[in-house]
């Protein structure tokens, strides 16, 4: 077996090899929508990252599946557009940039509007470029040449034609109701900005006055300090314990307000003392039972979180200063009855991390009801979007039956201002893409769109529309799937469902694929709090991405969480380098071998048989899988297929004619080595891009790439179905000797008599026709195939499938020595049980020993008892 020069190094190198590849995919423009007619389109978009920071780990997941996709598609012949783009993630950029102008000394107020928003468009710049280059780490196929960003010129237009729209249509409407209130950044922020947390807090309960003298009501409340926007306290009506009081006033402490007891089923009679005080300005569910008894709102804070005017002595005090404040003083004139301490868990916000406020607002609003009716119906229609896992169309039909209105006003300047206009003198509301023609009369409001809201236009408006003739609208919308994570299916995918389906009439995707969140090797979120973060950049540098990638699409079924472990990195690393080896081999011994050369149609031993079916079920298996998103059971495939059959099997195999004369069977060994290595390349591309496009580009083939290679397909003429059970037979042979070998202590090196007695004509047939790989494999110096052999005395012996096998100890093991050996393990384990039985007998040591050590110890005793009876059995067998 002749070995040619070869340049591939003896280890892979990731970081001598992926930066070359991404540069040479994009400078070839292979990850280019073709706009082909005669092709089928799937498009994937993908979820804009903020422009914040750096990509984390649930980032990478989310991309590198969605890259598996469009590479296996662009392979399969589809019009592929991975399309990239990023989010201006107005709250999160604009605390940042403040924060950055702070150290630097400025202040966005004293800078004004427009030079803030070039600052903003400095940074936007910026971490653009760092996640551009962290995609190319990651080796996403995204068709640069269609980036979008939320605050492009063409998706600033879609967002403001859809405001107008639904403002003409009634579904945005502006008035007062309690929102989510960040008083550290002075802004509304949508649900899914919330954070909670538990905190220790407590349960102050008060003694209210009637207002008449004839007694008091008891209740408790959380938050004091709203008490002194108390307009109501409320009772079930259902409720006899409080039925005469329903009607009266109370008078409200420190305040002297008089305020009715007012009877709604809002109120649990089993909770607390089934009084509750209303407080319609700093609570949703006050704010509704305000409305239903047409109370009052009093907001008694500021936007930044201190009292103002209506606390009255209060004023100017920090809402949490103002809350001992109150407690000491109802303290001091009795109302206070008890104080509880209470963990409860309370919304911080995701940017700021202050306390959040419900607070009463004027703000832009999304009347939902009707555009979450039509996405619901919908969705009961045969072209309704596919959950994968389905149990998530469950979460999304669950969040849109109980939808509540949407607060889409922000007050920041980094985003899209919202197109409405107020006349200076009448008061009047203009609304429109266009500003008014007397603008000089007109003042715009001063707030931005809620990020969603340009978000939930993404996967049309990243296409052209509202120009519903534009090419890339017509071809790629709707698109094909969504990748994205449960955590926001309520705060993104139903948006973009619901918005797709009142502007376009379509939905926007066919499948939308859920994944879990990556955690920690102990099952915790990662979070900064925790330390527990861990960088793709990190893993890439030291493992190279297709080893991370290969991980986070392999490593967990959909919709289920993925716990990090560097040990499992490891082992990917180690499964790239089996790969790296394997090919290397096959290329050594190719000689020279051009794809014009490669002939299957040779005369084939039983391996190339097998081989070659066993590629043909692993190309189906892995492409029904893919196609069922299930690709943990997808890499599972190919990698018993890579390790196992081709690695550890078939090129074991194809050295006997690589080594042998035979130049016709070295001819289609090589072929099938080529063959077969070609197609794992291309099955393996989508989940290991890099390497698979290294060694391919170092085998026989035609065509410039690996990504736009064809996807393999069966072949029917390269299958032998009975090609596999006959080598089956020949690999429990092996592997049954190599047991026993094992089981004694025999090494490969020593030569053995094998007898094997068959049952089976086939099997019979089978090992007769391969004993070229039996004798190489078993080491055997002579082997006898026959029906119905009688067993040998002192032999060792192994069942398997259709036959028996018979190994005399005489050719693995001198006897007299093994026995004496085995003496000495029967002594040596004798010992250790007396020893254990000794102590377990010891009461000192029973008596003052925990329960796990003496568990421990019962273990023991357990396991030498079972090895000394083995002993026995064994020196017993050896002595007949």
């Amino acid at each position: 077996m002749q070995m040619q020069e070869l340049s591939m190094p003896t280890k892979y190198d990731p970081q001598a090899t992926e930066e070359k590849w991404y540069d040479f995919w994009i400078k070839g423009e292979y990850f280019k929508a073709d706009q082909d007619p005669e092709k089928a389109p799937y498009t994937i978009v993908i979820p804009p990252p903020n422009v914040t920071g750096k990509l984390h780990l649930g980032h990478a997941w989310d991309t590198t599946l969605q890259d598996m996709l469009t590479r296996m598609k662009r392979m399969q012949g589809f019009d592929v557009l991975y399309l990239p783009g990023m989010d201006h993630a107005g709250i999160a950029t604009q605390a940042k940039v403040e924060q950055k102008l702070r150290a630097e000394g400025k202040s966005r107020l004293e800078m004004g509007r427009e030079k803030f928003l070039e600052q903003s468009w400095a940074w936007k710049e910026e971490y653009a470029s760092t996640i551009r280059e962290q995609w190319s780490k990651l080796g996403l196929g995204l068709d640069y040449s269609r980036e979008r960003f939320t605050l492009d010129e063409g998706l600033s237009e879609a967002v403001q034609e859809v405001f107008v729209k639904l403002y003409e249509k009634g579904l945005i409407y502006r008035g007062e109701y309690i929102v989510n209130w960040d008083p550290a950044t002075k802004t509304a922020i949508s649900d899914i900005e919330v954070i909670y947390k538990d905190i220790e807090g407590a349960f102050y309960h008060f003694s209210y006055p009637l207002t008449d003298g004839s007694g008091h009501v008891e209740l408790a409340t959380t938050r004091p300090e709203t008490m002194l926007g108390d307009t109501a306290i409320a009772v079930n009506p259902k409720d006899e314990r409080y039925a005469h009081l329903v009607g009266k006033t109370i008078t409200l402490p420190i305040v002297g307000r008089e305020i009715p007891i007012v009877a709604d089923e809002y109120v649990d009679m089993e909770f607390g003392t089934g009084v509750v005080k209303i407080t319609p300005a700093h609570d949703p569910n006050d704010f509704e039972v305000g409305n239903r008894h047409d109370l009052p709102r009093v907001l008694v804070m500021n936007e930044d979180g201190t009292m103002n005017e209506n606390a009255g002595k209060y004023e100017g005090m920090d809402r949490f200063e103002c809350r001992k404040q109150i407690v000491e003083d109802l303290k001091e004139s009795g109302v206070l009855i008890k104080v509880e301490p209470h963990l409860h868990s309370v919304g911080h916000s995701e940017r700021s991390d202050a306390i959040v406020e419900p607070y009463l607002s004027l703000q832009w609003f999304v009347k939902m009801e009707p555009l979450a009716e039509k996405a619901l119906q919908e969705q009961q229609g045969e072209d309704k979007i596919n959950f994968i896992p389905q149990r998530f169309e469950n979460t999304y039909v669950r969040w849109m039956e109980n939808i509540r209105d949407w607060c889409v006003s922000r007050q920041l300047w980094w985003g899209h201002r919202i197109p409405a206009w107020y006349h200076k003198e009448t008061g009047e509301v203009y609304v429109g893409k266009e500003a008014p023609a007397d603008l000089e009369n007109w003042e715009q409001d001063n707030d931005v769109l809620d990020t969603w809201f340009s978000s939930a236009l993404w996967p049309f408006s990243t296409m052209g529309w509202p120009n519903e003739g534009a090419a890339d609208y017509q071809k790629y919308f709707p698109t094909s799937t969504l990748v994205t994570g449960y955590d926001i299916i309520a705060f993104w995918v139903s948006r973009m469902i619901f918005q797709s389906y009142e502007f376009t009439g379509e939905r926007p995707f066919n499948d939308v694929l859920i994944h879990g969140l990556i955690r920690d090797s102990e099952g915790r979120k990662m979070s900064k709090s925790l330390g527990n973060g861990i960088d793709p950049m990190d893993v890439i540098e030291k493992y190279g991405a297709d080893s991370l990638r290969w991980f986070l699409t392999t490593g967990s079924t959909p919709g289920n969480d993925l716990r990090f472990y560097w040990e499992k990195i490891e082992a990917t690393w180690n499964f790239s380098n089996k790969l790296w080896n394997a090919s290397r081999f096959a290329l050594m011994n190719m000689d020279g071998l051009t794809h014009e050369q490669i002939d299957l149609s040779g005369e084939k031993s039983l391996a190339d048989q097998w081989i070659l079916t066993r590629l043909n079920t692993t190309i189906d298996d892995v492409t029904r899988l893919s196609d069922k998103y299930e690709f943990g059971e997808a890499g599972r495939v190919l990698y018993h297929f890579i390790w196992e059959d081709f690695c550890n099997w078939y090129i074991e195999m194809a050295k006997l004619p690589l080594n042998g004369e035979d130049e016709a069977a070295k001819l289609t060994t090589r072929s099938i080595l080529a063959y077969t290595l070609d197609q794992i390349m291309r099955l393996m591309h989508p989940f290991m891009p890099f390497i698979t496009e290294e060694i391919w580009q170092h085998l026989p083939h035609e065509g410039e790439t690996v990504t736009r290679a064809a996807w393999p397909t069966r072949n029917d003429a390269l299958d032998f179905k009975a090609s596999v059970p006959a080598f089956e037979a020949v690999q429990n042979v092996i592997r049954s000797v190599r047991n026993i070998r094992a089981e004694v202590n025999a090494p490969m090196s020593k030569q053995i008599q094998l007898m094997i007695s068959t049952s089976d004509d086939q099997v019979q047939h089978d090992l007769e026709t391969n004993v070229s790989y039996l004798k190489k494999f078993t080491n055997a110096s002579e082997l006898l195939v026959e029906r119905n052999m009688p067993a040998p005395e002192k032999a060792m012996s192994a069942i398997v499938t259709g036959a028996e096998l018979f190994i005399p100890l005489a050719d693995l093991i001198n006897i007299e020595e093994e026995i004496a050996r085995l003496n000495k393990e029967l002594v040596k384990y004798t010992k250790e049980v007396e020893r254990v039985e000794k102590k377990l007998n010891n009461p000192g040591f029973v008596g003052k020993a925990p329960a796990h050590v003496i568990e421990e110890e019962q273990a023991k005793a357990q396991d030498y008892k079972e090895k000394r009876a083995a002993v026995e059995v064994r020196i017993s067998e050896l002595a007949k």
